[in-house]
C-alpha cells in the first residue's frame, strides 16, 4: 500500500459491490425527456401558431413526462433488486438503515428546493416586477405528500415546487418497500407485488380525474412495482434471466418500436378510451422495464449506453438536473428577453433550449460536487452493499 492509500476497513471489504453501468445513460434521458417537454415556452403569438412550433412542442415532446414513469420503474427495480441482495447476505434487510440512505439521498436537495420554492422564488418575483402569488401549503411539501397538494389545491406558483411531487411520491415508496421486503420471504414476494398492482388498476378504474390518475401514489405506485417484479424475476427465476439475456436484436427492436409508438401516440392509443387507459401506465411500464433489462443483461444489445461516456456521467447527476431544471429554463428565458433574442422560432427552439440545459448542468454539477456529495459519502457508512 502507497503513502496516499487509505486503509480499507473490514466493513467495507465486506461490502458488495454493484454496479449497473447502463443505468446512468438511461436516468440521463429520462431527465432529457421530462426537460424537453417542460421546454420551449413563448407568449409570441406568431410562434405558437407554427406549425413547425406545435410539432416540437406538442407532437414530439408533448408526452415527455414518461421520463416520469421511467424514473419510477427505474426507482423500483434497483431499490428491490438491492433490497432483496442484501436480504441474501444478511438474512434479513434493515429498514432503519434503508430509511437513513434514502435521507442522505433525498432530503438535503429535496429541501433546499422547498426553501427555495417557498422563500426566494417569490422574492426573486418580485425584484423581477411580479407578483408572487403562492398557493401551495408547505406543510404537504414538507412532509413529504406534495402530490396530494397539487391534488387539493393545483399547481403550485413555483415551478420548483411543482416537480417535486414525483420525488414525495419516490418517498412514500421508499418508506413502505423495505417493510415489504423484510416482512415476506424472497419467494413469495409476489403476493405483495400482485396485490399493489391490482390494487393500482382498481384505483384508477374508480378514479378517472387526469390529476389523481397522474399523481396519487395509488395510481403510480404500480410504475415501481412493475420495476420491483423484473428485480425479483432476475433474482428467483434462471429461465427469466436467460431470456433476457438471450433476447434477439429483432425481439429488442420490437421492444424499442413500442417504446417510440408510445413516446409519440400515447395520447390517442393509451388514454382516450376509459378500458384502456386503466392499464395505461401497466403497459407502459412494461415496455420501459424491458429497456432496462435489455440494457442491463442482454449480450445482443445494438448498443449500450454506458458507452455514452459524457451522457453516463451526467446521469451521476440527475437528481439535481431534474430538480433544477425549471430554474435552468427560467434563467435561460430571462436572459433571452433582456437581450432580446427571443422572437424568432429558431431562438425558442434552439437557442432557448440549449442555454436553459447548459445552465441546469452547470448549477446540478455544483450542487453535486458542493453539496449533495458530502452526504453521499455519509450514506455509504450505513450501506451493506456499494454502487
Amino acid at each position: 500500500m502507497s503513502g496516499t492509500d487509505k486503509p480499507v476497513s473490514a466493513h467495507e471489504q465486506m461490502k458488495k459491490r454493484i454496479f449497473f453501468q447502463n443505468l446512468d445513460g438511461i436516468r440521463f434521458f429520462c431527465f432529457l425527456s421530462v426537460f424537453l417537454c417542460h421546454s420551449f415556452y413563448t407568449e409570441n403569438p406568431s410562434i405558437v401558431g407554427s406549425g413547425i412550433y406545435h410539432f416540437i412542442k406538442i407532437t414530439l415532446f408533448g408526452n415527455g413526462n414518461i421520463g416520469v414513469n421511467a424514473f419510477f420503474v427505474l426507482s423500483g427495480f434497483l431499490i428491490t433488486y438491492l433490497l432483496i441482495e442484501e436480504k441474501k447476505i444478511n438474512g434479513q434487510v434493515s429498514p432503519p438503515k434503508f430509511w437513513i440512505r434514502r435521507i442522505l439521498r433525498i432530503w438535503p436537495l429535496y429541501y433546499f428546493c422547498v426553501l427555495f420554492g417557498f422563500v426566494l422564488f417569490p422574492f426573486l418575483k418580485q425584484m423581477f416586477g411580479q407578483t408572487a402569488n403562492e398557493s401551495a401549503n408547505p406543510i404537504y411539501y414538507l412532509t413529504f405528500l406534495a402530490n396530494f397538494d397539487i391534488i387539493h389545491h393545483g399547481l403550485p406558483d413555483s415551478s420548483t415546487l411543482g416537480l417535486l411531487w414525483s420525488i414525495a411520491i419516490e418517498e412514500q415508496f421508499y418508506f413502505l418497500w423495505p417493510i415489504v421486503i423484510y416482512s415476506f420471504p424472497v419467494n413469495r414476494l409476489w403476493i405483495p407485488f400482485v396485490t399493489i398492482i391490482l390494487s393500482s388498476l382498481i384505483f384508477r378504474a374508480f378514479n378517472p380525474v387526469p390529476v389523481v390518475y397522474e399523481i396519487h401514489t395509488l395510481s403510480a405506485i404500480s410504475d415501481m412495482t412493475i420495476g420491483a417484479v423484473a428485480a425479483w424475476l432476475i433474482h428467483t427465476s434462471s429461465g427469466f434471466r436467460e431470456f433476457v439475456k438471450n433476447l434477439t436484436k429483432p425481439n429488442i427492436a420490437f421492444i424499442y418500436f413500442l417504446f417510440i409508438v408510445i413516446y409519440l401516440f400515447r395520447l390517442p392509443l393509451l388514454k382516450e378510451i376509459f378500458a384502456i387507459r386503466i392499464f395505461d401506465r401497466l403497459i407502459v411500464s412494461i415496455v420501459l422495464v424491458f429497456i432496462l433489462l435489455e440494457q442491463t443483461y442482454s449480450e445482443n444489445s445494438f448498443f449500450k449506453l454506458s458507452n455514452l461516456k459524457t451522457i453516463s456521467g451526467l446521469g451521476v447527476i440527475t437528481y439535481g438536473l431534474y430538480c433544477f431544471h425549471f430554474v435552468g429554463i427560467l434563467i435561460a428565458l430571462t436572459i433571452t428577453r433582456l437581450l432580446g433574442i427571443n422572437n424568432q422560432l429558431w431562438q425558442v427552439l434552439v437557442l432557448e433550449t440549449i442555454l436553459g440545459l447548459a445552465i441546469t448542468i452547470g448549477i446540478s454539477k455544483l450542487s453535486y460536487v458542493y453539496f449533495e456529495k458530502y452526504f453521499l459519502n455519509l450514506k455509504e457508512k450505513f450501506s451493506f452493499i456499494t454502487k
